[in-house]
């Protein structure tokens, strides 16, 4: 348990190096737009990686094992949240369920931004 709570830590915080330079890094690519292309990005990045790294640790039989963990977990969880939420929505898709799916991708969606909304609105 020990091993895996470490292998989550140490890839979460790889993945939240790498979303930093990835956002500095987009401000050379993009300089001056109006618009979060780091994060926009980064977001895209993390939602095809999450999708290779699901088949290949599904295929190979090794889904809760320390590796899938650290880079699953870890890296893509630190990288973005996004890519979780992506994987999670496109799972319930092929599962059959579209409803839930539906409800997943668009409460999560309406409710964060509430949700940022309504912290920025209390202080």
């Amino acid at each position: 348990m020990i091993g895996n709570i470490l292998a989550v830590g140490a890839g979460g915080f790889l993945g939240s190096v790498l979303r930093y330079l990835f956002g500095q890094l987009s401000k050379f690519i993009a300089p001056g737009l109006m618009f979060p292309v780091g994060t926009f990005l980064v977001n895209i990045l993390g939602a095809f990686f999450i999708g290779i790294a699901f088949e290949f640790f599904s295929k190979q039989g090794l889904m809760g094992s320390t590796m899938q963990l650290f880079i699953m977990v870890g890296i893509m969880g630190g990288f973005t949240t996004f890519s979780s939420f992506s994987l999670e929505t496109v799972n319930l898709i092929s599962s059959g369920r579209l409803g839930l799916a539906f409800i997943y991708a668009a409460g999560s969606v309406f409710i964060c931004l509430v949700g940022v909304w309504l912290g920025k609105t209390i202080i």
